[in-house]
């Protein structure tokens, strides 16, 4: 049975744009600013690709890691607005039931991940998760994925990706792994598609409506 590598951050929880609205902040601090819906289109890319990728090189190797422990600074208090997506869990619990192994592949900081887990109630659910301690280059680079499928059981396990952004795709293009797409993220059809989703649905209960005409039905 194919397995489920599961995107958290606009997938399972409704997140997105509370990380761009931290990001522009963050810039604010040091003079730079780069507008909230710049910020809300490079969510999904981990931060240490995100700062020169909205900025410059010549930005991220002087402010780098000082913006990246500013946007975890400005994103803190805005954590209890976070909330599951709807249906999110039920998703968990259907593919479970039918035998298909979870991967939660996050590239969350690790406090942020284990509040994920709290609430998505997670962590009988799934087989195992990532954070971004786990990867030396974050998404759209393939090493999240890889970590999520060596744990498992190696390269050549049959899983699909599940995710939100068009970094999702790409990352899981990259490691040659097909993706299911939600519009949840706020990325549109045709983006999502030209990122490499196979399919692309509204929400996640459309998802679940449908999963039987999906590779994890």
């Amino acid at each position: 049975m194919t397995a489920a590598i599961l995107d958290i951050d606009g997938t399972l929880v409704d997140s997105n744009y509370q990380h761009a609205l931290a990001w522009h902040r963050a810039f604010r601090r040091f003079d730079r600013v780069v507008p909230v819906w710049q910020c809300h289109r490079a969510i999904g890319m981990g931060g240490d690709q995100l700062v020169s990728h909205l900025t410059d090189d010549a930005f991220e190797e002087e402010h780098g890691d000082a913006v990246r422990d500013a946007e975890k600074e400005e994103y803190e208090p805005l954590m209890p607005e976070v909330v599951p997506l709807p249906r999110a869990r039920e998703l968990l619990v259907a593919l479970k039931d039918q035998g298909t192994r979870i991967i939660l592949a996050s590239s969350a900081k690790p406090d942020e991940l284990q509040h994920y887990l709290d609430l998505l109630d997670a962590r009988d659910l799934a087989d195992g998760w990532t954070c971004s301690e786990d990867v030396e280059e974050t998404k759209p680079e393939p090493d999240l994925v890889q970590v999520a499928l060596e744990k498992l059981g190696g390269q050549d396990v049959d899983a699909v990706m599940v995710g939100d952004s068009t970094w999702d795709c790409q990352a899981a293009k990259n490691a040659g792994v097909d993706t299911i797409a939600v519009r949840t993220g706020g990325f549109g059809v045709d983006e999502l598609q030209e990122a490499g989703a196979s399919q692309v649905f509204d929400s996640m209960g459309e998802l679940i409506d449908r999963l039987a005409d999906t590779a994890l039905g």
